[in-house]
């Protein structure tokens, strides 16, 4: 007997600040204007994506004391600009990243239980944690945490969240609708909690929301990250292209859940992927070259190179020879805000695996950080991308994508457009949304039936 089909998840991501996009094509939209989120959330719905995504952009970027200024100026707030789609969509999620490192459980538990009241069911948060200490003095706390110490709070950040969220319990409590008074002992809302890193207790004063608690992602790749994912998350982002690399780390997280209590289907595995299609195979791997050139500019490229050099290498040509001076390994580094970490574990043996494939290659600066920096993870016609995102599902190394185009806001259409039909007539992609919430979306369930499930286990 054949095994069933599995069902591909498809998502949007709408990029921040990143060397993905193309900012110089004609075609490329603003950042910060509403009608580009409105035009790409239209249009992910339109494919029946399951959610579209905001990464978190907190800071400007910095590099040897100056405002880094290769890429997009500024990102306006998520839950804002979520807040704003939810108005325009009637199924799509709507996912965003909001930091654990800097943030307060309270606030943020507030926040996303209205944004899930406001959209109908529909949240989802992608926690992170920061390491950077620039990024740090925006905040009250401010400053650098250590990566054992980041994990931590995120833990007790994300239990002290869902115990807020947890504090209406909706059967039992009943209330009066003429007094406005609570016919049950029990007291909405009300909270306690201590523990190393948050003294809290208070009454929460956001009702119930339609899914519980909003859908929850995490997008760590350290072994930390995968144990987050594995006892707290709901879905995990990846950032393995390849099959076999898929694969491992898809059974890697998986088989981390059972001793949580967890089922291999209530964590769902989600790489980011770009794309370029063209009408034939051929036509799109030249597009795809051409875009590349595009994402990486000579000045792009000598901002990449003096991450791993940590030196200011702007009097090298990018389109010559790497440098024959080794990378400082001091701890002087030359991004302030990650003095506390480095981006390369040795960059000395960085530096010398480079300089071997750029001669061998004959690639400059440039050619040598286009070469080993992110490829597009589907380039082809819409027939083969399709072939290659079911294959992948199909053989445990994803359990769907989420898309980043490399034009904003229209980037997308093109996918909706070819792409989807074809998964539509496989059969191994919606043609409908299945229910209101995210999590009908995503085939979780309810949070109070996870509960009830494992009680009566």
């Amino acid at each position: 007997m054949s095994k069933p089909l599995k069902q591909i998840h498809l998502a949007a991501h709408f990029p921040g600040v990143n060397n993905t996009t193309v900012w110089s094509d004609p075609a490329a939209g603003s950042h910060i204007e509403f009608s580009s989120f409105a035009h790409f959330a239209r249009t992910a719905e339109r494919a029946k994506f399951d959610f579209l995504f905001l990464a978190e952009g907190l800071r400007l970027r910095e590099q040897g004391g100056k405002i880094y200024d290769l890429d997009v100026v500024g990102r306006p707030d998520t839950f804002t600009v979520l807040a704003a789609l939810a108005a325009v969509t009637e199924h799509l999620g709507l996912t965003g990243t909001i930091n654990s490192t800097f943030n307060e459980p309270y606030e943020v538990a507030r926040q996303f239980a209205s944004l899930d009241h406001l959209s109908g069911g529909r949240a989802a948060w992608n926690v992170v944690t920061s390491w950077d200490a620039f990024t740090g003095e925006n905040f009250r706390r401010g400053g650098f945490l250590p990566q054992d110490e980041r994990y931590s709070r995120a833990k007790e950040f994300l239990a002290t969240t869902q115990e807020l969220f947890d504090s209406w319990h909706g059967d039992e409590i009943v209330a009066d609708q003429a007094t406005g008074t609570f016919l049950s002992d029990a007291k909405a809302g009300a909270f306690v909690h201590q523990g190393q890193h948050f003294d809290i207790q208070g009454q929460f004063n956001v009702p119930r929301s339609p899914q519980g608690r909003p859908v929850i992602f995490q997008a760590g790749d350290s072994d930390e990250g995968r144990e987050f994912a594995a006892s707290s998350a709901d879905a995990i982002f990846s950032r393995y292209s390849t099959l076999d690399q898929g694969q491992a780390f898809y059974t890697d997280v998986k088989s981390r859940l059972a001793k949580y209590g967890r089922r291999s289907d209530q964590l769902l595995i989600l790489p980011a992927a770009t794309f370029v299609l063209g009408d034939t195979d051929a036509e799109a791997e030249d597009l795809a070259k051409e875009v590349r050139r595009q994402q990486v500019s000579g000045a792009t490229a000598t901002k990449h190179l003096e991450f791993v050099w940590n030196r200011d290498l702007s009097s090298y040509d990018p389109d010559g020879p790497l440098p024959e001076i080794d990378p400082d390994v001091s701890d002087n580094h030359i991004s302030k805000g990650r003095a506390q970490v480095r981006m390369y574990r040795d960059p000395l043996a960085t530096a010398r695996e480079w300089r071997e494939r750029a001669e061998a290659n004959g690639w400059s600066i440039r050619d040598l950080v286009i070469e080993t920096g992110n490829r597009q993870a589907f380039i082809g016609s819409p027939s083969t991308v399709a072939k290659t995102i079911n294959d992948f599902v199909q053989a445990d190394a994803s359990d769907g994508f989420i898309l980043v185009p490399h034009i904003t806001p229209t980037g997308l259409d093109p996918f909706a457009d070819k792409v989807v039909p074809l998964l539509q007539e496989q059969g191994v992609f919606r043609t409908e949304y299945e229910g209101p919430t995210l999590r009908d979306h995503l085939g979780l369930a309810h949070p109070d039936d996870v509960r009830e499930e494992r009680a009566a286990s």
